[in-house]
């Protein structure tokens, strides 16, 4: 099969209440602008394997965990047999 890499497009940020805000390049330091802030906290979670994983800023008293946003490629399948 010949696979194409997935082009990031940019990052999304959630916060607690479910707030979300659009991220393109630089996510530390558009969510302080948006949030009118001067430092920003990194926010850890435990991992599978023991070690913490960083997975979004406390920035004010808001909670943002951040994700990368890719293109999405569907696959197509033949299999016609259901």
């Amino acid at each position: 099969m010949n696979r194409t890499p997935h082009q990031q497009l940019g990052f999304i940020g959630i916060d607690q209440y479910g707030h979300t805000y659009q991220l393109s390049k630089y996510p530390r330091k558009e969510l302080m602008e948006q949030l009118d802030a001067m430092n920003a906290e990194k926010m850890y979670c435990g991992h599978q394997s023991g070690l913490a994983q960083h997975i979004g800023y406390v920035i004010k008293g808001h909670w943002i965990e951040v994700y990368r946003i890719f293109e999405f490629h569907p696959v197509s399948t033949n299999n016609k047999s259901i």
